[in-house]
């Protein structure tokens, strides 16, 4: 007689959790080195002790976005990936939110989220209007 189960018990109580093993180790890899960075500069923890405006991480997570997104993937001052910094401002958001001390400094709400839904149906419209062309679409990996 076998002593193997079809399934665990553990199994069925387990699968309505968080699923941990969906997150990349190498984003918290990055993330980790860019908290390290900011807590030799400002302090360990520094947010979780004093809070956080929401504008400056936004900011700082936005810098950090654009920068690699125009093709440099580090950054000059701590050497680590942009990315990586991006990531722990969001952590830090996150973080600061949950815990309650996040200064939410967000701008009223203006006309973003409408305009977006009405004009986010113009995408395909677009690119119908244009179907029988066949441009040439730079990227970085373009030599110009």
């Amino acid at each position: 007689m076998s002593d193997n189960k079809p399934t665990n018990p553990k199994d069925f109580m387990g699968a309505d959790k968080i699923p941990f093993h969906l997150w990349p180790e190498t984003a918290t890899i990055l993330g980790a080195l860019a908290l390290l960075d900011g807590a030799c500069k400002y302090g360990r923890s520094n947010f979780r002790a004093v809070g956080v405006r929401a504008s400056i991480y936004y900011d700082a997570a936005r810098r950090h976005m654009n920068k690699w997104f125009e093709g440099q993937d580090i950054d000059p001052d701590s050497g680590l990936p942009h990315l990586a910094h991006t990531l722990a401002c969001i952590a830090i958001l996150i973080e600061s939110s949950e815990k309650g001390n996040l200064t939410d400094d967000r701008m009223v709400e203006g006309a973003y989220l409408d305009m977006v839904d009405r004009y986010t149906s113009m995408v395909p419209i677009i690119k119908a209007n244009h179907a029988d062309k066949n441009p040439k679409h730079y990227t970085i990996e373009d030599e110009i």
